[in-house]
């Protein structure tokens, strides 16, 4: 255990430095989300925030920009899976993977160090597109206790998301493949109440809506930052979580066995 620990330590210092050296990733990853966000609310929030149960016309605005932060925080999220993924590609596509393996490096470290990095920037960035929100005259009025099931909250789907990353990555026989695959992760929030209460959903698309595992979490954050949420909604995103790392885990470590013995 103490080697797994030193190793991953070592992968996780190496990729914290590869996002300073190439910040290209990290700024898309911020700059996309605050672009749909200042697009949503300014271009579209007057009369999208006018349909929201019980918001009068005159505050529409900034009633949707309340609504749709949480999922403009999963977006930031979901984005920073693409560059877990196009990392890992580049690794395996370019050998270092392999030599990696032919090294007395544990094996579980490898990927380890590519999740926790990821996981470290996609905190960063959500706390960065946040600001951006606030600045945009979001107000929420979460209580310290609050605060802190929002961050436990980011950082477990963060965590989630990003072994799920590590998995596409690996998956992907190029690195265009792997800059393409996680996109599905950044359209699963507006398939859920993101941006439009899922009742006002077709009734064949509400289903779908209520149960996939980014609702919850939207469902969490957003009760989090403005109270009226249902507490019910926090236990099903940690489950979520947890299924998402454990899925994401089990996939990465599969492959990454099948291919050490190539």
């Amino acid at each position: 255990m103490t080697y797994v620990i030193t190793d991953s330590a070592t992968m996780l210092r190496r990729n914290l430095l590869h996002i300073v050296r190439y910040p290209g990733l990290s700024i898309f990853t911020i700059l996309g989300p605050v672009v749909i966000l200042l697009l949503t609310v300014f271009v579209f929030g007057g009369t999208l925030g006018a349909g929201l149960p019980g918001v009068d016309a005159s505050s529409g605005r900034d009633a949707y920009l309340a609504y749709v932060m949480p999922g403009i925080l999963l977006i930031t999220i979901a984005g920073t899976v693409s560059g877990v993924a196009i990392t890992v590609a580049m690794d395996m596509t370019e050998g270092i993977t392999a030599r990696f393996r032919t090294m007395a490096i544990s094996r579980a470290a490898v990927l380890t160090g590519h999740v926790v990095g990821n996981t470290i920037q996609a905190v960063i960035a959500v706390a960065l597109v946040l600001g951006v929100g606030v600045l945009a005259g979001f107000r929420p009025t979460a209580t310290p206790i609050e605060w802190l099931g929002i961050a436990g909250l980011v950082v477990l789907f963060s965590f989630a998301l990003s072994w799920i990353g590590v998995a596409m990555g690996m998956q992907s026989k190029t690195v265009e493949t792997a800059s393409n695959l996680p996109l599905i992760l950044t359209v699963l929030p507006l398939l859920g109440s993101g941006f439009v209460p899922t009742a006002s959903m077709p009734e064949w698309l509400q289903g779908f809506a209520q149960l996939q595992p980014f609702t919850p979490f939207i469902e969490s954050i957003r009760g989090l930052l403005l109270g009226g949420g249902s507490a019910s909604s926090i236990p099903v995103a940690v489950v979520w979580a947890i299924v998402l790392t454990l899925a994401g885990y089990a996939w990465s470590m599969a492959i990454y066995e099948r291919k050490s013995v190539r």
